[in-house]
């Protein structure tokens, strides 16, 4: 082992480096230029290299310090040298075996010129901070990594925090004691509090205060959190509720255990705003069931609705009527002035047709100029007045195209369950029978059906999604 000169007897020196044999920590000092002129013999210890072969080495650096920090800690020491500014830092020793040996180092300048190191051997807690991140990552589905991170230093803290905060799903843990242990960002935003917002540490009773404030049903979510929290299921099924601005909210819950069996920690609540999603997938329904030149239900969402009056009929022993209706000199305006102008006819008719029929009354355009209505419970003389409401409706449309008025009228076909017939197809059928009668006659009327509910009828075509059409 190499030592630096000091002054005093041989007595003092042999002291001297009976204390440095002592110490556990490594100590060392560097010439100016950074070259080792002294390091304690603790170093072997830690490293496996004797104090007489590092100051020997032609670069300390290269023999002790692992590659990965070689670069950070020689920029640090020329830091400490140039400035005259102590440095404080972890890295990683390589030893004589090849593995990394964890210290902290403190740098500082000595007077005389060149540098003072100490390092203390941390490796223990390194592998238990090491351990520790590992468990956060498996539990991070779990609102229980909030208290794992409590422990944590504060770095520590504050990544998870940052991570937590950029998900979109709003996240709440309430521990056993009804507290607030976390919260989101994304939790304050759906549940409308300002970003500012602090709520742990608080009872559960302040979000319960909440509900009324802005949720259009808080009642019902009351009740469905009491049944929840009561519940014996650790996951709860996902629960759909609406605030009042319109938003709509799901959320699930789960009960977080402890380790030891039978102990449990809390609840994690997670909220998501699938507002967006519910209306894009509304608007798909009604891009699938409406016409999307008129507005009104489709021929394929006829069929669904027949389906279930006439099931609804039949299981309360009601009634249903169906009215058939096409346009009377509709293909002439096509004919004559073009789509656009028949377009044109057909969206009026339906705005005017909207107002004529009542609130439980459905009105479909089928196909080109050909409409039905749906009236449940409807009478005999309901439904011929309804018709004849229709009829006059349309007649008394004008239009003007080109310079020249031009009007249709509609011949109205009425069928009645289970008068007529007793199922979908076959009631179809009849007021499509009573629809050519009622061409056949002059047009511009309406007409019901002759046939009994025990006759058997078939539509022309059954296929909901294939127009049919009738020519002038």
């Amino acid at each position: 082992m190499s030592a630096c000169p000091a002054p005093g007897t041989r007595e003092d020196v042999e002291l001297l480096a009976e204390i440095a044999l002592g110490v556990r920590s490594v100590e060392a000092v560097f010439l100016p230029g950074l070259a080792l002129r002294w390091i304690s013999p603790s170093i072997e210890a830690l490293t496996g290299f004797s104090a007489a072969e590092c100051v020997a080495a032609a670069d300390a650096f290269e023999l002790l310090v692992l590659e990965d920090d070689r670069v950070f800690c020689r920029r640090m020491a020329q830091r400490v040298e140039a400035e005259g500014v102590a440095q404080a830092f972890e890295l990683r020793l390589c030893a004589r075996d090849g593995h990394a040996v964890w210290v902290q180092t403190h740098l500082r300048p000595r007077a005389g010129g060149g540098l003072r190191l100490s390092a203390e051997h941390i490796q223990a807690r390194k592998a238990t901070e090491f351990t520790l991140l590992e468990t956060v990552a498996e539990l991070r589905r779990q609102e229980a990594l909030r208290e794992l991170y409590l422990v944590r230093s504060n770095d520590e803290r504050q990544r998870l925090a940052a991570l937590l905060n950029l998900i979109r799903l709003g996240i709440l843990f309430i521990d056993q004691d009804r507290r607030v242990l976390y919260h989101n960002r994304a939790m304050l935003e759906i549940w409308g509090y300002p970003p500012e917002t602090v709520l742990v540490g608080c009872r559960d009773a302040v979000l319960k205060e909440r509900a009324p404030v802005v949720l259009a049903d808080p009642a019902a979510y009351l009740a469905h959190i009491a049944s929840t929290v009561r519940g014996k299921q650790s996951i709860s099924e996902e629960y759909e509720f609406h605030f009042a601005d319109g938003r709509i909210v799901t959320d699930r819950s789960a009960v977080v255990a402890g380790e030891e069996a039978g102990r449990r920690i809390g609840r994690l609540w997670i909220y998501e705003d699938v507002t967006l999603a519910r209306r894009t997938s509304m608007q798909l329904v009604e891009l699938a069931e409406r016409d999307e030149l008129t507005g009104l239900y489709n021929r394929r969402r006829f069929h669904e609705e027949l389906g279930r009056m006439l099931a609804d009929a039949e299981r309360r022993g009601g009634r249903l009527g169906l009215l058939a209706f096409d346009l009377d000199g509709f293909k002439p305006i096509n004919d004559s002035f073009g789509h656009q102008a028949g377009d044109e006819v057909l969206v009026r008719l339906a705005i005017e047709l909207g107002r004529t029929v009542r609130r439980n009354e459905t009105l479909f355009r089928i196909g080109g100029d050909e409409f039905a209505l749906l009236v449940p419970e409807g009478s005999a003389d309901g439904l011929r007045e309804l018709a004849h409401r229709l009829v006059e409706t349309v007649g008394a449309m004008r239009f003007v195209f080109e310079g020249r008025e031009a009007g249709v009228t509609a011949s109205v076909g009425i069928a009645r369950f289970p008068d007529n017939a007793r199922e979908g197809e076959a009631l179809v059928a009849a007021a499509d029978e009573a629809l050519y009668r009622a061409k056949s006659a002059g047009r511009n009327r309406a007409e019901v059906s002759g046939r009994r509910g025990d006759e058997s009828a078939r539509m022309p075509s059954s296929n909901p999604d294939e127009p049919a059409s009738r020519e002038d």
